[in-house]
Protein backbone atom coordinates (compact mmCIF):
# COMPACT_ATOMS: atom_id res chain seq x y z
CA UNK A 1 0.00 0.00 0.00
CA UNK A 2 2.63 2.14 0.48
CA UNK A 3 4.64 1.67 -2.38
CA UNK A 4 1.20 2.24 -4.28
CA UNK A 5 0.54 5.52 -2.33
CA UNK A 6 4.29 6.56 -2.98
CA UNK A 7 3.96 6.40 -7.35
CA UNK A 8 1.52 8.82 -7.31
CA UNK A 9 3.45 11.41 -5.29
CA UNK A 10 5.03 14.53 -6.76
CA UNK A 11 8.29 15.22 -7.22
CA UNK A 12 8.30 17.03 -4.06
CA UNK A 13 6.64 14.60 -2.28
CA UNK A 14 8.54 12.08 -3.31
CA UNK A 15 11.93 14.20 -2.12
CA UNK A 16 10.19 14.90 1.01
CA UNK A 17 10.21 11.24 1.92
CA UNK A 18 13.76 10.42 0.42
CA UNK A 19 15.44 12.81 2.81
CA UNK A 20 13.63 11.23 5.60
CA UNK A 21 14.85 7.73 4.80
CA UNK A 22 18.08 9.07 4.88
CA UNK A 23 17.50 10.85 8.36
CA UNK A 24 15.75 7.51 9.26
CA UNK A 25 18.78 5.33 8.00
CA UNK A 26 21.74 7.78 8.24
CA UNK A 27 23.99 5.05 9.63
CA UNK A 28 23.56 2.96 6.20
CA UNK A 29 24.30 6.01 4.20
CA UNK A 30 27.24 6.61 6.30
CA UNK A 31 28.69 3.53 5.11
CA UNK A 32 28.16 3.89 1.88
CA UNK A 33 29.06 7.84 1.99
CA UNK A 34 32.81 6.89 1.06
CA UNK A 35 31.69 4.81 -2.50
CA UNK A 36 29.33 6.64 -3.08
CA UNK A 37 32.06 9.62 -3.36
CA UNK A 38 34.63 7.72 -4.80
CA UNK A 39 31.93 6.49 -7.49
CA UNK A 40 30.90 9.91 -8.32
CA UNK A 41 34.39 11.32 -8.66
CA UNK A 42 35.95 8.99 -10.86
CA UNK A 43 32.80 7.59 -12.83
CA UNK A 44 29.93 10.08 -13.21
CA UNK A 45 31.69 13.38 -12.85
CA UNK A 46 34.06 12.56 -15.66
CA UNK A 47 30.88 11.44 -18.14
CA UNK A 48 29.10 14.36 -17.09
CA UNK A 49 32.26 16.37 -17.86
CA UNK A 50 33.03 14.55 -21.40
CA UNK A 51 29.22 14.99 -22.78
CA UNK A 52 29.69 18.75 -22.07
CA UNK A 53 32.50 18.94 -23.76
CA UNK A 54 31.64 17.01 -26.89
CA UNK A 55 29.48 19.90 -27.56
CA UNK A 56 32.81 21.93 -27.42
CA UNK A 57 35.88 22.39 -29.47
CA UNK A 58 38.68 22.23 -27.08
CA UNK A 59 42.48 21.61 -27.85
CA UNK A 60 43.56 21.39 -23.98
CA UNK A 61 45.90 24.51 -24.63
CA UNK A 62 43.04 26.41 -25.08
CA UNK A 63 39.94 27.50 -22.76
CA UNK A 64 36.91 25.20 -24.49
CA UNK A 65 34.61 26.64 -26.89
CA UNK A 66 31.35 26.13 -27.56
CA UNK A 67 30.19 25.01 -31.27
CA UNK A 68 26.53 23.10 -30.63
CA UNK A 69 26.50 19.73 -32.50
CA UNK A 70 29.06 20.34 -35.00
CA UNK A 71 31.37 17.36 -33.73
CA UNK A 72 28.34 15.26 -33.99
CA UNK A 73 27.51 16.76 -37.36
CA UNK A 74 31.14 16.13 -38.17
CA UNK A 75 31.57 12.33 -36.82
CA UNK A 76 28.23 11.36 -38.33
CA UNK A 77 28.12 13.04 -41.66
CA UNK A 78 31.82 14.12 -42.22
CA UNK A 79 34.00 11.44 -40.75
CA UNK A 80 34.32 8.63 -42.81
CA UNK A 81 37.49 6.91 -40.90
CA UNK A 82 34.74 6.87 -37.96
CA UNK A 83 31.87 5.27 -40.10
CA UNK A 84 34.68 2.71 -40.84
CA UNK A 85 35.71 2.21 -36.85
CA UNK A 86 31.81 1.97 -36.05
CA UNK A 87 31.05 -1.08 -39.03
CA UNK A 88 34.31 -2.92 -37.39
CA UNK A 89 33.41 -2.57 -33.81
CA UNK A 90 29.59 -3.14 -34.68
CA UNK A 91 30.38 -5.98 -36.54
CA UNK A 92 33.09 -7.60 -33.46
CA UNK A 93 30.74 -7.04 -31.17
CA UNK A 94 28.21 -8.76 -33.25
CA UNK A 95 30.04 -11.92 -33.38
CA UNK A 96 32.52 -12.07 -29.96
CA UNK A 97 29.47 -10.31 -28.10
CA UNK A 98 27.12 -13.08 -27.82
CA UNK A 99 29.70 -15.95 -28.60
CA UNK A 100 32.16 -15.18 -26.16
CA UNK A 101 28.88 -14.67 -23.46
CA UNK A 102 27.65 -18.17 -24.54
CA UNK A 103 31.42 -19.81 -24.38
CA UNK A 104 31.54 -18.09 -20.99
CA UNK A 105 28.54 -19.97 -19.29
CA UNK A 106 28.95 -22.96 -21.48
CA UNK A 107 32.54 -23.77 -20.16
CA UNK A 108 31.41 -22.75 -16.77
CA UNK A 109 28.84 -24.88 -16.91
CA UNK A 110 30.80 -27.65 -17.84
CA UNK A 111 33.54 -27.01 -15.47
CA UNK A 112 31.07 -27.01 -12.43
CA UNK A 113 30.76 -30.56 -12.65
CA UNK A 114 33.84 -31.35 -12.26
CA UNK A 115 35.93 -31.98 -8.98
CA UNK A 116 37.29 -29.22 -6.53
CA UNK A 117 40.86 -29.31 -7.57
CA UNK A 118 40.31 -30.45 -11.10
CA UNK A 119 37.73 -27.82 -11.12
CA UNK A 120 40.08 -25.14 -9.71
CA UNK A 121 42.64 -25.91 -12.44
CA UNK A 122 40.44 -25.39 -15.17
CA UNK A 123 39.74 -22.07 -13.99
CA UNK A 124 42.56 -20.77 -14.05
CA UNK A 125 43.63 -22.52 -17.36
CA UNK A 126 40.57 -20.56 -19.03
CA UNK A 127 41.11 -17.25 -17.51
CA UNK A 128 44.89 -17.57 -17.90
CA UNK A 129 44.60 -15.67 -21.04
CA UNK A 130 42.68 -12.40 -19.58
CA UNK A 131 45.97 -12.64 -16.70
CA UNK A 132 48.89 -11.98 -18.79
CA UNK A 133 49.84 -9.10 -20.44
CA UNK A 134 52.04 -10.05 -22.63
CA UNK A 135 49.53 -12.41 -24.41
CA UNK A 136 49.58 -10.96 -27.78
CA UNK A 137 52.85 -12.24 -28.17
CA UNK A 138 51.82 -15.46 -28.83
CA UNK A 139 49.15 -14.61 -31.60
CA UNK A 140 52.32 -12.31 -33.08
CA UNK A 141 54.60 -15.14 -33.60
CA UNK A 142 51.93 -17.30 -34.98
CA UNK A 143 50.68 -14.90 -37.96
CA UNK A 144 54.30 -13.41 -37.89
CA UNK A 145 55.06 -12.15 -41.53
CA UNK A 146 58.14 -14.25 -42.08
CA UNK A 147 59.20 -17.80 -42.69
CA UNK A 148 59.60 -18.06 -38.89
CA UNK A 149 55.96 -17.66 -38.28
CA UNK A 150 54.46 -20.93 -37.12
CA UNK A 151 51.28 -20.22 -39.94
CA UNK A 152 53.56 -19.65 -42.57
CA UNK A 153 55.50 -22.54 -41.71
CA UNK A 154 52.58 -24.91 -41.27
CA UNK A 155 51.26 -23.56 -44.74
CA UNK A 156 55.23 -24.14 -46.13
CA UNK A 157 55.52 -27.50 -44.63
CA UNK A 158 51.48 -28.85 -46.21
CA UNK A 159 53.04 -27.53 -49.65
CA UNK A 160 49.95 -24.89 -49.49
CA UNK A 161 52.39 -21.72 -50.19
CA UNK A 162 55.81 -21.99 -51.23
CA UNK A 163 56.32 -18.56 -52.25
CA UNK A 164 56.55 -15.61 -50.53
CA UNK A 165 55.12 -15.49 -46.65
CA UNK A 166 51.87 -14.25 -46.23
CA UNK A 167 51.42 -10.92 -44.29
CA UNK A 168 48.44 -12.04 -42.38
CA UNK A 169 48.52 -8.80 -39.35
CA UNK A 170 48.79 -6.09 -42.18
CA UNK A 171 46.85 -7.50 -45.30
CA UNK A 172 43.36 -6.31 -44.86
CA UNK A 173 41.80 -10.02 -46.53
CA UNK A 174 43.11 -11.81 -43.07
CA UNK A 175 43.44 -9.19 -40.49
CA UNK A 176 39.55 -9.32 -39.28
CA UNK A 177 39.48 -13.00 -38.79
CA UNK A 178 42.33 -13.29 -36.60
CA UNK A 179 41.25 -10.56 -34.86
CA UNK A 180 37.79 -11.98 -34.18
CA UNK A 181 39.69 -15.42 -32.89
CA UNK A 182 42.10 -13.41 -30.64
CA UNK A 183 38.94 -11.35 -29.17
CA UNK A 184 37.16 -15.05 -28.63
CA UNK A 185 40.33 -16.70 -27.11
CA UNK A 186 40.49 -13.67 -24.43
CA UNK A 187 36.39 -13.39 -23.99
CA UNK A 188 36.49 -15.91 -20.27
CA UNK A 189 36.67 -12.89 -18.30
CA UNK A 190 35.00 -11.39 -15.21
CA UNK A 191 31.80 -12.52 -17.01
CA UNK A 192 33.50 -16.28 -16.77
CA UNK A 193 34.36 -16.05 -13.19
CA UNK A 194 30.44 -14.92 -12.50
CA UNK A 195 29.09 -17.79 -13.82
CA UNK A 196 31.44 -20.22 -12.02
CA UNK A 197 30.70 -18.99 -8.47
CA UNK A 198 27.22 -18.38 -10.01
CA UNK A 199 26.32 -22.19 -10.45
CA UNK A 200 27.69 -22.64 -7.24
CA UNK A 201 25.57 -20.54 -5.44
CA UNK A 202 21.97 -22.30 -6.44
CA UNK A 203 20.52 -24.77 -4.16
CA UNK A 204 20.65 -28.36 -4.59
CA UNK A 205 17.34 -28.81 -3.27
CA UNK A 206 15.70 -26.67 -5.92
CA UNK A 207 17.00 -29.66 -8.49
CA UNK A 208 15.84 -32.33 -6.68
CA UNK A 209 11.95 -30.41 -6.09
CA UNK A 210 12.07 -29.71 -10.25
CA UNK A 211 12.07 -33.49 -10.76
CA UNK A 212 9.41 -33.76 -8.94
CA UNK A 213 7.67 -31.33 -10.55
CA UNK A 214 8.64 -32.92 -14.10
CA UNK A 215 11.94 -31.84 -15.12
CA UNK A 216 13.09 -34.65 -17.00
CA UNK A 217 16.66 -33.50 -18.48
CA UNK A 218 19.74 -31.29 -18.30
CA UNK A 219 18.09 -28.98 -20.69
CA UNK A 220 14.70 -28.62 -18.61
CA UNK A 221 17.46 -27.77 -15.45
CA UNK A 222 19.29 -25.84 -17.05
CA UNK A 223 16.72 -23.24 -18.17
CA UNK A 224 13.94 -23.65 -15.12
CA UNK A 225 16.07 -24.07 -12.41
CA UNK A 226 19.93 -23.14 -12.69
CA UNK A 227 19.24 -19.86 -15.23
CA UNK A 228 16.13 -17.90 -13.21
CA UNK A 229 18.68 -18.07 -10.14
CA UNK A 230 21.38 -16.62 -11.84
CA UNK A 231 19.86 -14.06 -13.42
CA UNK A 232 22.31 -11.68 -11.47
CA UNK A 233 25.21 -13.23 -12.59
CA UNK A 234 24.14 -13.51 -16.27
CA UNK A 235 23.16 -9.70 -16.21
CA UNK A 236 26.75 -8.98 -15.01
CA UNK A 237 28.05 -11.64 -17.63
CA UNK A 238 26.08 -9.55 -20.08
CA UNK A 239 27.18 -5.87 -18.94
CA UNK A 240 31.28 -7.38 -19.56
CA UNK A 241 30.52 -9.38 -22.51
CA UNK A 242 29.17 -5.38 -24.06
CA UNK A 243 32.02 -3.91 -22.40
CA UNK A 244 34.27 -5.91 -23.43
CA UNK A 245 32.97 -6.49 -27.25
CA UNK A 246 32.98 -1.98 -27.82
CA UNK A 247 35.98 -1.80 -25.89
CA UNK A 248 38.27 -3.30 -27.91
CA UNK A 249 41.29 -1.44 -29.16
CA UNK A 250 44.49 -2.88 -27.35
CA UNK A 251 44.23 -5.94 -29.57
CA UNK A 252 43.97 -3.98 -32.68
CA UNK A 253 46.83 -2.27 -31.75
CA UNK A 254 49.20 -4.32 -30.71
CA UNK A 255 48.81 -6.61 -33.52
CA UNK A 256 47.39 -5.19 -36.59
CA UNK A 257 49.77 -1.31 -35.72
CA UNK A 258 48.29 2.02 -35.46
CA UNK A 259 46.53 2.76 -37.54
CA UNK A 260 46.11 -0.34 -39.03
CA UNK A 261 46.23 -1.34 -42.68
CA UNK A 262 43.39 0.72 -44.69
CA UNK A 263 41.59 0.93 -41.20
CA UNK A 264 40.50 -2.62 -41.73
CA UNK A 265 40.44 -3.57 -38.55
CA UNK A 266 40.09 0.11 -36.57
CA UNK A 267 37.36 0.47 -33.57
CA UNK A 268 35.70 3.45 -32.05
CA UNK A 269 37.95 3.21 -29.26
CA UNK A 270 41.17 3.50 -31.81
CA UNK A 271 39.45 6.57 -32.97
CA UNK A 272 38.98 7.85 -29.55
CA UNK A 273 42.50 7.79 -28.52
CA UNK A 274 43.81 9.07 -31.87
CA UNK A 275 42.11 12.60 -31.31
CA UNK A 276 42.32 12.35 -27.70
CA UNK A 277 45.77 11.30 -27.13
CA UNK A 278 47.73 12.54 -30.85
CA UNK A 279 45.87 15.19 -32.01
CA UNK A 280 44.15 16.47 -28.83
CA UNK A 281 41.03 17.33 -29.99
CA UNK A 282 39.30 16.64 -26.87
CA UNK A 283 35.86 17.76 -27.89
CA UNK A 284 35.74 15.98 -30.59
CA UNK A 285 37.25 12.89 -28.73
CA UNK A 286 34.45 13.84 -26.39
CA UNK A 287 31.89 13.38 -28.97
CA UNK A 288 33.02 9.75 -29.21
CA UNK A 289 33.13 8.85 -26.33
CA UNK A 290 29.63 10.19 -25.63
CA UNK A 291 28.25 8.10 -28.62
CA UNK A 292 29.83 4.76 -27.11
CA UNK A 293 28.84 5.42 -24.18
CA UNK A 294 25.18 6.05 -25.50
CA UNK A 295 25.28 2.83 -27.69
CA UNK A 296 26.17 0.42 -24.98
CA UNK A 297 23.86 1.69 -22.44
CA UNK A 298 21.10 0.91 -25.19
CA UNK A 299 22.29 -3.05 -25.31
CA UNK A 300 22.55 -3.25 -22.11
CA UNK A 301 19.20 -2.11 -21.82
CA UNK A 302 18.22 -4.41 -24.45
CA UNK A 303 20.44 -7.13 -22.76
CA UNK A 304 18.45 -6.52 -19.57
CA UNK A 305 15.06 -6.92 -20.72
CA UNK A 306 16.29 -10.36 -22.55
CA UNK A 307 17.51 -12.11 -19.26
CA UNK A 308 14.34 -10.62 -17.51
CA UNK A 309 12.26 -13.21 -19.51
CA UNK A 310 14.16 -16.18 -18.73
CA UNK A 311 12.60 -19.22 -17.13
CA UNK A 312 9.20 -17.61 -18.05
Amino acid sequence: MEETTRGNMTFKEKMHWFWYDVKMSKTYYLFLLPYALVFITFLVLPVIISIFFSFTYYNIFEPPKFIGLDNYTNLLLGDDIFLKAVTNTLLMALITGPIGYIMAFVFAWFIHGLPRLLRAFAVLIFYAPTLSGSVFLVWLLIFSGDQYGYANAILRSLGLNTGQPIYFLTNPDYMMPIILVVILWMSLGAGFLSFVAGLQTVDRSQYEAGYIDGVRNRWQELWFITLPNMKGMLLFGAVMSITQSFAVGDITTALCGFPSTDYAVHTIINHLVDYGTLRFDMGYASAIATLLFLIMVLCNRYIQKAIGRIGK
